[in-house]
């Protein structure tokens, strides 16, 4: 009985890892991501989104990434970043902006991005469902 109980529970971890993966493949990127340069040290990274698949109740994400820059006397660092994202109800598309600095010293060095790379996107289906687990939490303080 040992043997049927865990075969079960093993069927069903696999059935919702599946289910888990499909939704996380329901976003993905239109094109690499752009990198603006506002100042010495001051940037805007845009991750453009296709989420065709989730157009009919929208939903809504992180995309973790990692930067990598350098300063102008050669140091250079990598950083690991997170931007929200919501893709509206019949939208199909939508663009995450996240407002980067990245400098050793706040604005004494002019500093190049040398790589952004998405590492993952995650995707909730219905941009409702962040809000009501906002509203539950709230509630239980």
């Amino acid at each position: 009985m040992k043997t049927i109980s865990l075969s079960l529970v093993t069927l069903v971890a696999l059935g919702a890892a599946n289910a888990a993966s499909a939704v996380e493949h329901s976003v993905s990127l239109t094109h690499e991501p752009v990198v603006m340069r506002l100042n010495k040290d001051e940037f805007r990274i845009a991750f453009g989104l296709n989420g065709e698949r989730c157009a009919q109740s929208g939903c809504s994400g992180q995309i973790r990434y990692r930067v990598n820059w350098k300063t102008a006397d050669g140091l250079a660092r990598s950083e690991i970043k997170h931007v929200n994202y919501t893709v509206l109800p019949h939208a199909g598309r939508t663009i995450a902006v996240d407002r980067q600095y990245f400098d050793t010293a706040e604005g004494q060095h002019t500093t190049d991005v040398v790589k952004v790379s998405v590492d993952s996107i995650t995707c909730v289906d219905g941009i409702e469902a962040p809000a009501v687990q906002t509203a539950s939490l709230q509630r239980g303080r």
